[in-house]
């Protein structure tokens, strides 16, 4: 499996003294009815990078989204900017970075200009949510243009939205030359912990993949099928395997269209020598809730009427066997519905497995967002080597696509 280009073009090569940083970070952090943080991981993860620049005596200013404001309108069409607000973050960034923080009500603009104008090095801005600008998600060069003339260089720390080539992300970066646009540190780390997986990892190399449908993994799974050791399938996505192998999975969630590209794949694992693992057993429930009757049985064997929710008491034990004798161990998505605590066995046996193994000089990469909460909720995430913070960008990276955000720094000049 080979790694999209990256280059060494890090932070910690550029000095930011005297200098107006425009810092792109992921602060699209969860927040309750009351506007309250819910987890500020992404908040923190930035940190370093935010406190780099200002240790070298420049002037941060942050860009960042925060929900999806333009797919959930008011009833008069007008954006909630109120719910979607970055100024819900103020005080806990102030926190956060030890100093104050300002904020402005646009992104861009002539008072956004002016705001600026009367900051000093050592201070920190907040501009307003990157997406209550419709070219945002639409990557509008003039509306990246109104944002380059903000700052003096350009720094993409939002792993989390490398994959998408927005006017933030991707569209900036042209109008900083190769020395005035950078990676941050915690882009630096997400890939640098990718590559350890990607790039001639410690064998064996065991990948755990779960999640709803084949079709969400299909570019993943055939990567690691050139490429792992050993590929775990659990959840939901398991029963497809099973039913094309002949199973029964009664009411089981499977993907029928997908049945013949299930034997492939498994025939293309016989081919390339992977071995791959099913879950034996499943927890199996009369109905989606945890309300519902549950049981055990083979998940070859599932009576019409009944579902497999959670990989059973055998699976969890074959599944952690597997990990537990691992070098290398990457894992992307649950094993079942974890967030019903009557399915989240199997989820939580395979983060402590992945934890043990850790513990044993495994390296072990978290990622994508179910997984993610999955270790947090576990309290492990400090037992593994790297928890990443980005979802669909992760994924896509292991796949071996070329992310915007990143392709945005590495075209240099361009």
């Amino acid at each position: 499996m080979s790694a999209p280009a990256f280059s060494s073009r890090i932070l910690m090569k550029i000095s930011f003294a005297g200098k107006k940083a425009l810092a792109r970070v992921d602060f699209n952090v969860p927040l309750d009815k009351d506007h309250h943080i819910t987890d500020d991981t992404r908040m923190r993860a930035a940190l370093p990078t935010l406190q780099q620049i200002l240790n070298d005596g420049g002037m941060v200013i942050i860009l960042s989204h925060l929900g999806r404001p333009l797919k959930k309108l008011l009833p008069d069409g007008s954006i909630d900017r109120d719910t979607f607000s970055l100024r819900h973050l103020i005080g806990h960034l102030s926190l956060l970075i030890n100093r104050p923080v300002y904020h402005t009500q646009d992104t861009v603009g002539p008072a956004v200009r002016d705001v600026i104008s009367k900051l000093r090095m050592g201070d920190v801005l907040l501009l307003e949510n990157t997406r209550f600008e419709e070219g945002e998600t639409k990557g509008d060069i003039e509306l990246a243009r109104q944002m380059a003339e903000l700052g003096d260089v350009y720094v993409n720390d939002a792993f989390g939205t490398a994959h998408r080539a927005h006017a933030s992300t991707a569209t900036i970066a042209q109008f900083f030359g190769p020395e005035e646009k950078t990676f941050g540190l915690l882009m630096e780390q997400e890939i640098r912990n990718a590559r350890k997986i990607m790039d001639n990892p410690a064998r064996p190399l065991t990948a755990i993949v779960g999640g709803a449908k084949v079709s969400d993994k299909i570019m993943l799974l055939q990567k690691l099928l050139g490429f792992a050791d050993k590929l775990i399938i659990g959840g939901a996505m398991a029963y497809t395997f099973i039913k094309a192998k002949g199973g029964d999975t009664g009411n089981s969630l499977v993907e029928s269209d997908k049945l013949d590209l299930a034997l492939q794949l498994l025939e293309q694992a016989k081919q390339d020598g992977v071995d791959v693992l099913l879950p034996e057993d499943s927890v199996i429930a009369d109905s989606f809730s945890t309300e519902a009757s549950v049981k055990e049985a083979d998940s070859d064997q599932i009576p019409d009427g009944w579902m497999g929710l959670d990989i059973g008491p055998k699976a969890r034990e074959a599944f952690s066997d597997a990990i537990r004798s691992s070098k290398s161990i990457l894992w992307n998505g649950p094993m079942g519905v974890f967030e019903m605590e009557p399915f989240a066995a199997g989820t939580t046996a395979i983060a402590h497995a992945v934890a043990d193994a850790t513990s044993q000089g495994a390296f072990s990469l978290v990622g994508g967002g179910d997984s993610v909460a999955a270790i947090n909720e576990a309290g492990l995430a400090d037992k593994v080597s790297y928890v990443s913070t980005g979802g669909g960008a992760m994924l896509e990276f292991l796949e071996g696509k070329t992310l915007p955000g990143i392709a945005a720094i590495e075209g240099g000049g361009e």
